[in-house]
Order: structure tokens, then sequence, then C-alpha cells
């Protein structure tokens, strides 16, 4: 190989990047269009979960079939909820959708898991009181803005001191979810 030809195969080298992993994209594209944290912590785990169970597969080679066959191991075998099917459904589209670009047809033949009807467990305004009253300190102030103003968790974490007016009896609360 002549010193010419050598310099030539560095250069190119250096020229074209390497190709992210999946799983970096995946957060890229979750990051770029802002979605919370968690959702991201919770989308990439679903999706290595996909690839593990079809044997680390890439998604690019598996389709609506494949898609099909995990939501129904996790209906039928893992015995997980509604909520967390559609969860994984929702990460695996955004796979195929956001990060491969891949239309998907319709996905038949998923054994759907369906949500029991049952009656919401609310506590009386004694049980709270008994539940606060065990509270002390920053743990009690933080339960009791979750219980009174309907804040979520990570909004009330993320609240600072100039996020409250104590004049209007006002809370701002910043990157709400919507």
């Amino acid at each position: 190989m002549t010193p010419s030809a050598t310099a030539s195969s560095i250069l190119s080298d250096r020229s074209t990047p390497a190709k992210p992993k999946l799983l970096d994209q995946v957060r890229w594209h979750l990051r770029v269009k802002h979605y919370s944290i968690r959702t991201e912590e919770s989308y990439v785990d679903w999706i290595r979960r996909f690839i593990v169970f079809h044997r680390k597969r890439h998604p690019d080679q598996m389709g609506e079939e494949e898609i099909a066959d995990f939501l129904s191991h996790l209906a039928s075998e893992r015995h997980v909820s509604a909520s967390t099917q559609n969860q994984a459904f929702s990460a695996l589209l955004f796979l195929y959708q956001q990060v491969l670009e891949r239309k998907l047809e319709f996905i038949a033949g998923v054994e759907r898991v369906t949500r029991p009807a049952r009656m919401p467990v609310v506590l009386t305004k004694e049980e709270v009181r008994a539940v606060l009253k065990q509270m002390s300190g920053e743990l009690r102030l933080m339960a009791e803005l979750l219980y009174g103003s309907g804040l979520r968790l990570m909004e009330c974490v993320r609240l600072r001191v100039k996020d409250v007016d104590f004049g209007y009896g006002q809370i701002m609360v910043r990157d709400a979810k919507a």
C-alpha cells in the first residue's frame, strides 16, 4: 500500500462518522421532541426488551408480526396490565415511525389485555389527615402540596421558592405535562 493510499483511507475513515447505536438514536429522537426523561427511560427499556425477546434481531429485520408476538407475550405470559401493554406498544410505534422512519401496517392478532371494571380507591379526609400527621418536614410539605393542589410528583419536586406566590395564592408550574 502506498503512503498516499494509506493517507486517503485514513482521511475517508475520519470523514464518515460511525452511525450511532439504535438506542442512542432513540434517545436523541426523544430528546429532540422534548419527551420527559421518564418516558425516555421507559421507551428505551421496552425497545431493549423487544430486541432481546426476538433473540437480538435488529428491528429493521422485523415488522408487524414480531410486534404482535411481543405484545401478545406480554399479555398472555407476563400478565401485564393494559396500560403497561399500551406503553410497550407506544414505544415500539415510536421506534418504527420516528427512528426507523417506517410506516407500519395494521397489527393484527394481538392478544389485548382488558382493563378490569373497578371503582377507584379514594381516601376520606380523615384518612388523609391521619397519613399527613405521620409525616414531617419537606416530605409532609410535598405530600400536602400534592394532595391540595393536584400537582404531579415531578412537578412538585421541581418547584422552587420563586415559583410560589403567596400574595396571589398561586404556584407557577414549569414544564408541566400537557
